[in-house]
């Protein structure tokens, strides 16, 4: 069994099917002109993305919302700029 397991652990490397962190090149897009700019679907990516990280959700999005619309691109840039690219 454990033979079996390893001998489908290379071919999977070798047929590109595990790839290594490195090799991982889309990352989440957003156009701010376009629907995805929205301040509220903003703050829903923002409440997503902070679940996956494990960030305390509620911090960033009162961070988020304590300003204008520039100080929400802003925020979340700050906290996701890592994970996302964001569009003008």
């Amino acid at each position: 069994m454990c033979l079996y397991v390893v001998y489908l652990y290379r071919n999977q490397k070798q047929n590109n099917m595990i790839k290594s962190v490195e090799e991982k090149t889309s990352r989440l897009e957003i156009d701010l002109t376009g629907s995805e700019g929205n301040a509220f679907v903003l703050l829903g990516y923002a409440s997503r993305l902070s679940k996956q990280l494990g960030l305390d959700h509620q911090k960033v999005q009162s961070e988020m919302t304590s300003g204008d619309y520039e100080n929400l691109v802003d925020t979340f840039d700050k906290y996701f700029g890592e994970y996302v690219t964001l569009y003008r």
